[in-house]
């Protein structure tokens, strides 16, 4: 299939919608490319010019809709078990187990959680100290494809590539070739969609001890990941953490949390009072 026509006016429009939607940014060395994932969702629609299709998109009633499965089909949904699992562990043995154990039901949010690899793992440290049925997680997304693969619990051989010994035949088995994590600890997991573009839909303000926005800032421009910052900042409960991957830094947005490196990893805290 060839891609459909997309002039650098069209390409504006249509990113700036892309944008509004879902904090997505495409440049325009980026432009072969979203044409060509386009391309193929307006084909399937039975429109033959990208411009028709981002008058769909932008006007029909079913516009929304399409929309969404649009920027569905954009996401980038590459995560694994254990991934960058130095910070967790320095979530899990510092804040949340003192604090589960000092009856205190801490709670985290794992924000964009794509196919549910990183709640998962932190149910797994969790279970492993005994302390899972004393913490609260919650895990959205904006994409229910993705939500929908998580609640199933199944998943491919490449999100083991960084699994430590004694997790398989505990919490998750591998059968035929697919692995399955066990539905008791998939059942620990309030799964939900969310938009981190709608800051209204955001949970109450200062309910959550710790969230993580891993790997997902660096999606956005500047001004849209500061606005995302400031709504998750609201989440967080004096003296809570924000956690996001080690590729990003949140230091350019003078960002109201402050910074302090643990074991290793760089917790973004909000002011106790």
């Amino acid at each position: 299939m060839s891609a459909l026509p997309l002039s650098p006016q069209v390409f504006s429009i249509l990113t700036m919608l892309i944008e509004q939607r879902s904090g997505l940014h495409y440049g325009p060395e980026d432009r072969d490319l979203l044409s060509e994932k386009v391309s193929a969702r307006a084909l399937d629609a039975g429109f033959d010019s990208l411009l028709d299709y981002y008058y769909f998109l932008r006007y029909d009633p079913k516009g929304p809709a399409a929309l969404d499965a649009l920027v569905d089909s954009l996401l980038v949904h590459e995560t694994y078990f254990f991934r960058e699992s130095q910070a967790l562990e320095a979530l899990v043995e510092e804040v949340l187990v003192p604090r589960a154990r000092a009856g205190q039901k801490p709670r985290v949010w794992c924000a964009a959680c794509a196919t549910g690899e990183e709640p998962l793992t932190l149910a797994m440290m969790l279970d492993a100290r005994g302390v899972l049925g004393d913490v609260s997680l919650l895990a959205t997304d904006l994409s229910p494809r993705a939500l929908e693969r998580a609640k199933a619990g199944e998943y491919n051989l490449r999100c083991l590539r960084a699994l430590p010994k004694g997790v398989e035949g505990r919490w998750l088995d591998v059968v035929g070739g697919r692995p399955r994590v066990r539905p008791e600890l998939v059942t620990k997991v309030e799964w939900r969609q969310l938009n981190l573009m709608e800051g209204a839909s955001y949970p109450e303000p200062e309910t959550f001890d710790a969230i993580l926005c891993r790997n997902v800032l660096i999606y956005f421009k500047d001004d849209t990941a500061r606005r995302v910052v400031d709504d998750l900042t609201r989440v967080l409960k004096p003296g809570g953490h924000l956690l996001v991957g080690t590729s990003e830094s949140l230091m350019r947005f003078g960002t109201a949390l402050h910074c302090e490196e643990r074991r290793g990893a760089f917790f973004y805290s909000k002011a106790a009072p």
